[in-house]
């Protein structure tokens, strides 16, 4: 299932644009030095994956809970039933629920660091601002820490979040290069196709914890399971 993070990296990365796209063309960069100027967007993007690997390690950990409780696949299947649930339910019913206001104070602080790094043109600065850039609230990040979940190992939790990390890079990095590369209206049509992709990689999920013996995409039920001694009958 690892590969499903690097596709909704890419194509969440057309919402990542609009979202996190400002911060993106704000950058302190050398824009005379093209060389320096890569190694420093390069930088901002190590300092955005470093974030998803940190919540990818926390929410792996979490999945590896459910797995050493003999949960996986209905795991599986709750995460991928939330995550079509995430792009079926109208964003106004989100809206009703602040989740992320017991934390409000930390982001309106990291907000405040974030803006004052944009005032300095070190490598160190851009790490930073792309560290905290990743650890302000996203829907889409919120979305793929699900699959984080469903990989039940911290280490694979992170891996997942980092390809996802990956998977948003050539477009983050188009933006620094060509202010609008793309119309207003292609620019709709893939925003469109964004709960496309979420539904079908929470479907995929969903098979995985049915089981169904499908090689690649859903396991049987006995190799989801890790047993000390074989099983020789």
């Amino acid at each position: 299932m690892l590969y499903t993070a690097l596709l909704f990296g890419l194509i969440s990365s057309f919402h990542c644009i609009g979202m996190c796209g400002p911060i993106a063309m704000m950058l302190p960069v050398d824009r005379n030095n093209p060389v320096k100027k890569v190694t420093q967007i390069m930088s901002y993007h190590l300092g955005r994956i470093s974030a998803y690997a940190t919540i990818g390690f926390i929410f792996g950990l979490l999945g590896k809970g459910f797995f050493i409780a003999g949960i996986q696949q209905k795991m599986s299947i709750v995460i991928g039933i939330l995550m079509i649930a995430a792009i079926v339910i109208p964003e106004k019913v989100f809206a009703r629920y602040n989740f992320s206001k017991p934390l409000f104070r930390l982001i309106s602080k990291m907000k405040q660091l974030l803006g004052s790094q944009f005032k300095k043109k070190s490598y160190q600065s851009l790490f930073t601002i792309g560290l905290l850039n990743g650890f302000l609230p996203c829907g889409m990040v919120y979305v793929a820490l699900f699959g984080a979940i469903a990989m039940q190992s911290s280490s694979l939790g992170v891996l997942y979040m980092v390809l996802f990390g990956l998977g948003t890079i050539p477009l983050m990095s188009t933006v620094l290069y060509m202010d609008s590369f793309l119309s207003v209206a292609v620019r709709n049509k893939i925003q469109k196709a964004i709960p496309v992709v979420v539904a079908l990689i929470g479907v995929l999920f969903i098979l995985r914890g049915l089981g169904l013996g499908i090689p690649y995409i859903s396991p049987t039920t006995m190799s989801l399971f890790v047993q000390a001694n074989p099983d020789c009958h």
